[in-house]
């Protein structure tokens, strides 16, 4: 691409101007440049047309061409499927029960399955806020691997006593109800009770369903090429259930919340959802889990917001060219000596052009994260693959994050720009140190390992500004890069990008001073 640069007129009065006319002079080298102007509207462009692409396909397994994911009370996609045996509770009142075993089967093959317990399989009281999926709840539990745990609204967990259960080794549970906070208790013996957590459900209706739960989500299995997840159920026996309140005795009901479990096989010819009487308890089985969905393995078939901005690497790579060659094309067509002579306080020159090159980086990303990421979403789904919802705080600070994304990026191009004073080897540096590791540490090209430290490192720690997936420890799942999981949070992660970023500014304000007279 050929550049030609003219001096703007207002560029002898930069110095009697101050900042304002200065970066009015910079804004001015910038839009009467035709290359560059195009190439950042390019860079939205292609980050929208790679999004596109990426949501091209159809799912040929819906069955109606759409599919959509419960929503919890935060706004997040949540998994809501158990064995419930239940009943309503008119206001305040308790419920507490022994739990004397939890017993589970995954499955092998087809209709077939073996002993065995997925670590987060869980047996115990709920409070829930009606039948539908993604209501609000509130539970205690004992769980296979984690002890006694209480959850509520799908992302909170507490942790109680550690151990697992038996005939001999029961766990008792209670949960009280106290208008809309449900206090969880946990004691070894029946008569000295442990407070584990409390939980505020605001607007929980009066009538609120009250019972007994299991559910297993599915378990971590070796196989001959790595690792996956089989099916799995578990079984779980309550003992000397104990009513307090305004219950009606005998008017226990059951039933299967949410038909993921059964749909997914987790049910076999030998397993199958149900409760049965046993003395002055239930027997219940039960599959699924409650708990948020996970972005996980691109096979999973669950799209992220993640997946509409995959394009961002390559709108990166066009913005952080047009950086470099705002600052290189003055030294290559001998240029840089009237911009300094008009502004003799050359740290401001560098500030002005980060100004103008990060304002339109930052609107090229914005503008195309803000198109992709509903469009993506209803494109995703009518082509019917279910797209995990985010809370709306979350989805902002994508959209917001891709602008600021290629923003910093830009300014680190103009500044390694400066030190380097050329443009091909200047974008060469950006590209090698920012965009190539992200792409080997998300194409499963590295171990996972090697990965999350180039994640960790690199300029490329920056893209974690985009992730919307969040790492649950009551939810297993592949926390990997190529499954969308950063190492760093995503601010973290964005601000390792803006240190390399300051200092390459910063070096390139040292030099332009000492070594351009």
């Amino acid at each position: 691409m050929t550049t030609t640069l003219t001096p703007p007129r207002t560029a002898a009065r930069v110095g009697r101007g101050g900042f304002g006319a200065l970066l009015h002079a910079e804004w001015t080298k910038f839009r009467t440049v035709r290359g560059w102007w195009m190439s950042s509207i390019g860079a939205l462009l292609v980050i929208c047309l790679v999004g596109l692409l990426a949501t091209a396909a159809g799912n040929a397994g819906a069955a109606d061409g759409s599919s959509s994911l419960p929503v919890g009370p935060g706004g997040e996609a949540v998994n809501d499927n158990f064995y419930f045996v239940h009943q309503p509770l008119q206001g305040d009142g308790t419920i507490t029960v022994a739990v004397t075993s939890l017993t589970g089967r995954i499955a092998t093959d087809p209709g077939h399955s073996n002993s065995g317990l997925a670590p987060w399989a869980k047996a115990g009281i709920i409070v829930k806020d009606g039948l539908e999926q993604g209501s609000s709840y509130a539970a205690i539990m004992v769980t296979s691997s984690h002890g006694v745990r209480m959850q509520h609204d799908y992302t909170y967990d507490v942790a109680g006593a550690a151990g697992t259960v038996s005939a001999q080794s029961p766990r008792w549970l209670r949960l009280q109800r106290e208008g809309d906070v449900l206090t969880g208790y946990q004691s070894a013996d029946g008569s000295k009770w442990t407070e584990v957590g409390t939980a505020r459900l605001a607007g929980l209706s009066d009538t609120a369903q009250i019972g007994l739960f299991v559910t297993s989500p599915s378990a971590e299995q070796s196989t001959g090429t790595g690792s996956g997840f089989a099916p799995a159920v578990a079984t779980g026996t309550f003992d000397q259930v104990t009513l307090g309140g305004k219950w009606t005795e005998g008017t226990w009901q059951q039933q299967q919340v949410g038909a993921g479990a059964g749909a997914s096989g987790s049910y076999t010819q030998d397993t199958k959802g149900q409760a049965t009487r046993s003395g002055t308890g239930f027997t219940v089985t039960g599959a699924g889990d409650i708990a948020p969905v996970v972005g996980g393995p691109a096979t999973s078939g669950v799209r992220t917001i993640e997946n509409f901005l995959v394009g961002a690497f390559a709108g990166l790579i066009m913005v952080v060219v047009v950086a470099a060659g705002f600052i290189t094309v003055e030294y290559r067509r001998g240029l840089i000596g009237v911009t300094l002579s008009a502004s003799p306080r050359r740290g401001r020159v560098l500030v002005a052009k980060a100004l103008v090159t990060g304002a339109v980086a930052f609107l090229a990303g914005l503008i195309a994260a803000a198109v992709m990421v509903p469009f993506g979403g209803q494109r995703s789904k009518s082509n019917g693959f279910p797209v995990l919802t985010v809370p709306s705080g979350t989805e902002l600070r994508v959209i917001v994050g891709s602008g600021l994304l290629l923003a910093v990026a830009s300014v680190f191009a103009l500044g390694v720009g400066t030190i380097l004073r050329r443009s091909a080897v200047a974008v060469t540096v950006v590209v090698v140190g920012m965009v190539l590791p992200y792409l080997l540490a998300t194409a499963s090209v590295l171990p996972d390992g090697a990965s999350e430290w180039l994640l960790r490192i690199t300029p490329a720690a920056g893209f974690a500004i985009q992730q919307s997936v969040a790492r649950y420890d009551q939810v297993v799942t592949v926390y990997s890069p190529s499954s969308g999981y950063f190492p760093l949070a995503p601010w973290v992660g964005f601000a390792v990008l803006c240190a390399y970023a300051a200092a390459a500014f910063a070096v390139a304000v040292v030099l332009l001073r000492r070594r351009d007279v």
